[in-house]
């Protein structure tokens, strides 16, 4: 594929180790240079502007999600399956991935979702110095997601290790994807080789075998549900929740406004999700020519949306570097737009404004280090964040 003559381009890889630990500045000349630029590096067109990524995720007819990878061997695996179908399939698959994560379902998880963040907390606390990641960001969406699937036994330990690897397996077959295969083979041979009753009764697992054996969904994509489920399930909720700790520690004057008032926290964490997009970049593949500013973008190209920078765009957000708790950015970006919102919003929400609330109670104040960055081809985390000086309310 080669760019058309009006095209802006750029040589900028966005999957160099530069890029991927400190996104900021190249998503901002690539947001500033055009609403969408042809990355000739990876052979990509980016969409880098609030408003044209709105309107591409909202498009599916146009941006098929059967390109969700940026490489064709995941698009091959991937097909037919909730994340890179396009309706009516995808509308089939995502009643059935969904049904458990509706707000009335998740209603009768707050109670125990609030008394387990609330005990991590209290752990970390009374320690004085904790892990914003491991100790805490990764406890809570680890036993929440792997009691609700009903996953069972020693498997519950690669959980984490093998959803980093999936994500990996989105972005371009450099080689952090090729490292990550045998890794993510794992995860899929798992899910895809599992039966129904090895999950635990009860569970939305059970639940999404028990409708295969209906006829509701072909039978043979549940353990793709399932792999959804665990691949994109908590990495990205993980590293919204380290997030709002190191956003909070950097910026005490925020943190004192949530501890001030509480029915802040939706506000704060949206926020949070605004600055910090869960994940570098997605996938879509063009059905048509699309024009977008003036550059038409091919029929069948690979377009890459760019979360991070539409989250930043100043055409939309006054200050967007900025970290304000009571701007309440409902519609940022991060879990998507369209048929292909995000499905566990609804308890990535209630996870991560539990965790919130619970440090707000209990933490008067506390002081965070310097970060390390997890490399990752797709999702946007932390790997560490040191949390010290922790002064309990």
């Amino acid at each position: 594929m080669t760019a058309t003559a009006t095209a802006q381009t750029s040589k900028v890889d966005i999957w160099t180790d530069e890029v991927l630990l400190n996104p900021h500045d190249t998503y901002t000349a690539l947001r500033e240079q055009a609403p969408v630029v042809y990355l000739e590096a990876s052979d990509v067109w980016a969409l880098t502007r609030y408003a044209e990524i709105r309107d591409a995720l909202g498009d599916w007819e146009s941006f098929s999600s059967t390109k969700v990878a940026f490489n064709p061997q995941m698009n091959e695996v991937l097909t037919g399956t909730t994340l890179a179908s396009d309706p009516p399939l995808h509308t089939q698959l995502r009643a059935t991935l969904s049904e458990n994560l509706t707000p009335r379902a998740l209603r009768g998880l707050k109670v125990t979702i609030d008394e387990k963040a609330d005990r991590l907390v209290a752990d970390v606390v009374d320690r004085g110095s904790f892990d914003g990641v491991r100790d805490l960001a990764q406890e809570l969406p680890l036993q929440i997601v792997l009691d609700l699937i009903g996953v069972q036994g020693e498997v519950r330990e690669k959980i984490l290790p093998w959803g980093n690897a999936a994500f990996n397996l989105l972005g371009p077959m450099n080689e952090r994807a090729q490292q990550s295969f045998p890794l993510a083979g794992e995860l899929f041979e798992w899910t895809h080789g599992m039966q129904g009753d090895k999950l635990a009764e009860g569970s939305i697992g059970r639940a999404i075998f028990d409708a295969g054996a209906r006829g509701d969904i072909p039978q043979e994509l549940c353990g793709h549900i399932i792999h959804q489920y665990l691949a994109a399930g908590m990495d990205t909720t993980i590293g919204s929740i380290a997030n709002t700790i190191r956003l909070f520690g950097e910026n005490p004057e925020e943190f004192a406004k949530v501890q001030a008032d509480p029915s802040l926290i939706p506000s704060a964490f949206n926020e949070v999700l605004r600055m910090e997009a869960a994940m570098h970049a997605q996938g879509r593949g063009t059905t048509r020519d699309v024009e977008i500013g003036g550059t038409v973008i091919p029929e069948g190209a690979q377009v890459a949306v760019l979360f991070y920078a539409g989250n930043r765009d100043p055409r939309h957000y006054d200050e967007p570097d900025t970290f304000r708790v009571e701007r309440n950015p409902l519609d940022h970006l991060t879990f998507g737009y369209g048929v292909h919102g995000c499905a566990g919003q609804g308890l990535a929400k209630l996870e991560a404004h539990a965790v919130i609330e619970a440090f707000c109670r209990r933490v008067d104040s506390f002081e965070v280090g310097e970060p390390t960055v997890k490399l990752n081809n797709t999702s946007r985390g932390l790997e560490t964040l040191p949390v010290f000086d922790v002064v309990a309310a």
